[in-house]
């Protein structure tokens, strides 16, 4: 609706009109001050519609034309004045191919949902559960192996060190787990640690969170994948050229189960992470009983050549390689939102269950390779050894499926959450705005999709080999675990409520272990792969904030506040001209008034033309998303043509259509505004159909629609614009009688 409303200021709630956010008192002044400089051009002198903006709806009496299509006009049903509601019908694209592709969409996803779904999408703790734990349970497939195969470079004397390993990563799950029950207690509306980070260390630091997180979770899907398809081959051999055509497809359905909306991949993704709990509970089972017939006496491992000597170095890699169990334990923090209620406590039991599991699952694998002296290997996984020696064929069969599918569904966490992630940083202005809006189906399409990519590149990048992908894991995890949990010290230090002391040093413990890992890692790591994480969240954050200064820049020459800036000027209207006559009535059959005739001379005499209209009426629509200098100055040339004039509003809810009338109301109301609730946020295709219904009930009329469109100088620049106009070009190119205008705005130019 103009490019004007990629500028709004975010709101801090998370919903679908995020990008409409209150103005505040300075703001509001600023705006009746331009609605007192309007009131004195214009005297109250507008042109009469000529028709109604409510198409009838609220009356119930349309203006009948048997030329008319209605069809349109059904499309919108009125429940107050100057008020619509889109109905689902409004969303559907009119050209044939969007029809096409929204059908076929439809098909795959389901059907949309409307805003007020919102609180039925979310979950009750059974199904949280495994939803968000899948990425944090799943990683102990993997976790005990890292750790056990940097160990085993010092031969097999080394893999004795795996248990005092393992008890200092249990320590520390606990530590990390306590100190973000605390940020669910410190944020009950859900705060990861970009949140965290941004209230407590600043924007930098936030950015800092934000960027690590950003890698992480693009990892998580390669990882994830990676695992689960070499959990598929340790089974079956035969399809270990198959590998990266596996993986492909998983993210394939993972990203199409996502677009479905967080319910339908709650429950689509539930069973596997149960199962997966109750195969390993099995191989403890058998694995302990075996263990206790011989007096729980470990097997000798194989002989195994040292590559290296056993030092303080390797114990270090070592535990910063079983150190990737841990990831996935912010999910619940981030994710408060989606619980039922009470959403803080429903999120804090959920993320205890969790680290109990954790630890359970953690210790037990890293106890039972101990007992049978399994040793990682590059043909078969350290799961897979222990199933086969312990359980019988169809167990081994059920624990290695179970594996697998926990594996290539674990990144499902990461669905959940990189969206998320990005619709906050998208709120504060560093990234683009298209991250905030939810798709059909009430997920946030756009970010899921800049999920599903980047991950399918690095998979196929690096083959599919998990062994590969684990150095890059854990440095930008433990480095949003650190910045967090530093926030969370200093939340508790500025706000000193309740047992605040006991919180402070519960968050700083999380947050020195945090940082000892993040460091290991770093140095250990840095040349099997973690440099590239080192060097990529320097360039994301200078990305953001150069992003972050684009906004600034056109936030501040189109805010009402201050001298504008650049070439966008305060244009007031001139005052309207008289309005032409009123066109011959139409006949009661409905039928159009016989057109004029005039003549035109062809040099030999005068030649009669038919059909030859005197004058071509207009009726001027001014789509609206915020009241700023764009939208003032759109208004100010429409207001200026003379001819009937009004403004539409496209609201995602109830609310903030209140906020958009109050604005309107401090602004002086000087023309007529309609506002058209979009329940189904949907706004090119609704904008279209209703100005398609405008022109069926007066044909008579074109329809002129002005939009606002920023103008900026580089490639760059215009990917962070909506680019409404050309859209709703596109949208209406078929349309008879609705004429497109774009009122450019240079808030660039000196």
């Amino acid at each position: 609706m103009g490019e004007q409303d990629e500028e709004a200021t975010p709101s801090r709630t998370l919903s679908p009109s995020a990008e409409f956010p209150p103005p505040g008192e300075e703001e509001r002044e600023a705006l009746r001050q331009a609605g007192r400089q309007w009131g004195a051009v214009l005297q109250g002198q507008t042109t009469p519609l000529p028709l109604d903006p409510d198409l009838g709806r609220y009356s119930g009496t349309p203006a009948p034309s048997r030329f008319a299509r209605l069809a349109p006009v059904e499309m919108f049903r009125a429940e107050e004045p100057d008020q619509l509601v889109a109905t689902e019908s409004a969303t559907v694209p009119q050209s044939r191919a969007g029809r096409v592709l929204t059908r076929a969409r439809r098909l795959v996803l389901g059907p949309p949902l409307a805003s007020a779904a919102v609180v039925q999408e979310r979950m009750r703790k059974l199904v949280a559960l495994p939803v968000l734990s899948s990425d944090l349970l799943s990683s102990v497939a993997y976790g005990p192996e890292a750790m056990l195969t940097v160990l085993v470079l010092a031969g097999t004397a080394a893999l004795g060190l795996s248990l005092p390993i393992a008890g200092v990563l249990v320590v520390m799950m606990i530590a990390v787990g306590l100190s973000y029950r605390q940020t669910v207690t410190a944020y009950p509306h859900g705060a990861g640690s970009y949140l965290v980070a941004s209230d407590n260390l600043g924007p930098r630091p936030a950015l800092t969170a934000a960027a690590g997180l950003m890698v992480d979770y693009i990892l998580t899907v390669s990882v994830s994948v990676a695992s689960g398809i070499a959990a598929i081959t340790s089974a079956l051999p035969t399809l270990r050229p198959l590998t990266v055509p596996m993986g492909l497809a998983v993210i394939a359905l993972l990203l199409a189960g996502n677009l479905r909306g967080i319910r339908a991949a709650g429950n689509l993704f539930a069973a596997p992470t149960y199962a997966f709990i109750l195969a390993v509970v099995v191989l403890f089972g058998f694995g302990l009983a075996q263990a206790a017939r011989r007096g729980f006496v470990p097997v000798p491992p194989p002989d195994v050549t040292a590559t290296e000597g056993i030092g303080v170095l390797l114990v270090l890699r070592a535990f910063a390689s079983g150190a990737v169990s841990m990831t996935g334990i912010e999910a619940v923090s981030n994710a408060v939102p989606i619980f039922r209620p009470s959403e803080w406590r429903n999120a804090r039991t959920t993320l205890t269950w969790m680290i109990a599991l954790l630890v359970v699952l953690f210790s037990g694998l890293t106890l039972l390779s101990h007992l049978y002296g399994v040793v990682p290997g590059p043909e078969e996984t350290l799961l897979s050894q222990l199933a086969d020696r312990t359980l019988p064929a169809p167990l081994y069969a059920y624990v290695q499926a179970t594996t697998a599918l926990v594996l290539l569904l674990a990144a499902n966490t990461a669905f959940n959450d990189f969206p998320r992630l990005l619709y906050f940083v998208a709120r504060d202005g560093y990234v683009p705005r298209i991250f905030l809006h939810m798709g059909d189906r009430l997920a946030f399409r756009n970010g899921i999709a800049a999920l599903a990519v980047p991950a399918a590149v690095i998979f196929v990048a690096f083959h599919g080999v998990t062994e590969s992908l684990i150095p890059l894991y854990a440095v930008g995890v433990f480095l949003a675990f650190t910045l967090s949990q530093t926030g969370m010290v200093i939340h508790w230090r500025r706000v000193r409520g309740a047992h605040w002391r006991r919180s402070m040093a519960i968050n700083a413990f999380g947050a020195v272990l945090s940082g000892l890992v993040l460091i290991i890692a770093a140095v250990t790591k840095f040349h099997e792969g973690a440099w590239v994480v080192l060097v990529t969240v320097p360039l994301l954050i200078l990305l953001f904030l150069r992003i972050r200064r684009h906004y600034d820049k056109v936030g501040a020459a189109l805010s009402l506040r201050g001298p504008p800036r650049g070439s966008v000027q305060p244009v007031l209207p001139q005052r309207p001209a008289p309005a032409p006559p009123e066109p011959p009535a139409y006949p009661s059959d409905g039928a159009p008034a016989e057109p004029s005739r005039g003549r035109e001379s062809d040099g030999e005499g005068q030649q009669e033309i038919e059909d030859t209209p005197q004058e071509v009426r207009h009726l001027v629509v001014v789509p609206v998303a915020r009241l700023d200098l764009a939208a003032l100055r759109a208004l100010a040339y429409a207001a200026s043509l003379g001819q009937p004039t009004f403004a539409v509003h496209i609201s995602p809810e109830e609310e903030e259509a209140d906020r958009f009338r109050q604005e309107w109301t401090d602004w002086g109301d000087h023309l007529r505004l309609e506002i058209i609730v979009s329940p189904y946020r949907a706004i090119i295709p609704l904008l279209a159909h209703y100005f398609e219904a405008l022109h069926a009930l007066r044909p008579d009329l074109a329809v002129t629609v002005i939009v606002p469109e920023v103008v900026v100088p580089h490639w760059w620049q215009r990917l962070l614009r909506s680019g409404t106009g050309r859209r709703l070009r596109v949208a209406v190119r078929q349309l008879p009688g609705v004429v497109i205008t774009s009122v450019p705005i240079h808030v660039f130019r000196d």
